[in-house]
């Protein structure tokens, strides 16, 4: 497999010191985040949330680690193996026997889809399930399995108005819940219709709910009060009839489910592509804002791939000399490009959010910048 991928000798070479690097490069930064990481959560260690415990909430986040880390770890690994080459002449021999600038490209490039691909999988799919696991563990230790939210009036999501039967009707509904518990029900919900005019037809608060197999909110402890409009002899006149009643439980037809719901719980750049799009689609059909989601989606989308960008930038590194300055001085430079790229993508990620701009440019262009940095840098280290 390994000569499938990298044919000629020189690319097997190359890909060995560069993978071997990036093991090493990228399990010693994620020991420095860990163990500040548990620094920070030890604090909040008690009789229930253990030492033990905290070790296993940081420990399912090490995924998540990687994802940020694995592009830095990329430009430090690249920039570490060309120097090293250049250092002991190898790189020369390379270009003599008549490895081209173009050609040491597209090899660098051919090392760092695996690891890309890697990140990608990584992103999608390991890290938004282990970061639901670590969340559930703490809470589970610290709150009883009840998820404590930052705002106090609780959640809140826009729905659309359904009869009995689950056809859509005129008006809007907003559904608020103030607990989550980690068994995928809710404590202390509120549901508030309205009709087509804006006035406010129902007003449901359930002490607790969940979802049945077929997606449908299933209500239990309801305390209901309908509203009707009583018309006067004119606009002015009218008066509104409430009328209360109490109900053991009941089935309500919405189009927020369980995976909407979590998205309230986890910051964006924690959710998968596949969450995020759809939690970017409700928002849309219920002509809510989601230029924050759509930014990290794009954001998500375009942040694996930038280990080639990474890759790529180290390449002008082994064009240098050893009069250039040594291998030390190479890598700390390295580390100084990883971080402002790191400081430049949030930036842009910002703006992106503040901004009416697409939300791809935030992705694209600080990925896109440092890309012809590198093309730059190789012209100009290769003359």
């Amino acid at each position: 497999m390994f000569k499938l991928l990298f044919p000629l000798v020189y690319e097997r070479y190359l890909a060995r010191q560069i993978y071997l690097s990036f093991g090493f490069i990228l399990f010693a930064l994620i020991s420095i985040f860990l163990f500040f990481d548990v620094l920070a959560e030890i604090r909040d260690a008690t009789n229930t949330y253990t030492s033990l415990l905290v070790f296993a909430v940081i420990g399912l986040k090490i995924p998540s680690r990687m994802v940020e880390i694995a592009p830095v770890a990329a430009l430090i690994s690249g920039i570490y193996t060309c120097a090293t080459l250049a250092s002991s002449s190898e790189f020369t021999i390379f270009r003599v026997a008549g490895l081209q600038p173009k050609a040491a490209l597209g090899t660098l490039l051919k090392i760092a889809i695996p690891i890309a691909i890697a990140t990608l999988i990584t992103s999608e799919y390991i890290g938004p399930i282990c970061e639901t696991l670590s969340r559930n563990v703490r809470v589970d230790a610290l709150n009883n399995g009840q998820e404590k939210l930052e705002l106090r009036s609780g959640a809140w999501m826009k729905d659309k108005r359904f009869d009995d039967r689950g056809k859509v009707i005129s008006g809007i509904r907003y559904i608020n819940v103030e607990k989550f518990n980690t068994s995928n029900e809710f404590s202390r919900i509120k549901v508030y219709e309205f009709d087509q005019s804006q006035k406010l037809v129902a007003s449901i608060k359930a002490d607790s709910a969940s979802f049945d197999e077929s997606g449908r909110l299933f209500l239990k402890g309801i305390n209901q009060t309908d509203f009707t409009e009583i018309a006067g002899t004119s606009p002015l006149d009218s008066n509104i009839a409430s009328q209360n009643s109490k109900i053991a439980e009941k089935t309500i037809f919405t189009t927020v489910n369980r995976n909407l719901l979590s998205a309230l719980l986890i910051q964006p750049d924690r959710m998968s592509i596949w969450s995020l799009g759809n939690y970017i689609r409700h928002l849309a059909e219920n002509k809510q804002d989601y230029q924050r989601y759509a930014v990290a989606f794009w954001k998500k989308v375009i942040y694996p791939f930038t280990v080639l960008v990474m890759m790529a930038l180290a390449l002008p590194f082994a064009y240098m000399q050893s009069r250039s300055g040594g291998i030390g001085y190479k890598v700390f430079g390295g580390i100084l490009l990883g971080i402002s790229f790191q400081l430049f993508n949030s930036l842009f990620s910002h703006l992106g959010i503040l901004g009416d701009w697409p939300a791809a440019i935030s992705g694209l262009v600080p990925a896109a910048l440092y890309f012809l940095l590198a093309l730059g840098g190789l012209k100009w280290a290769s003359k």
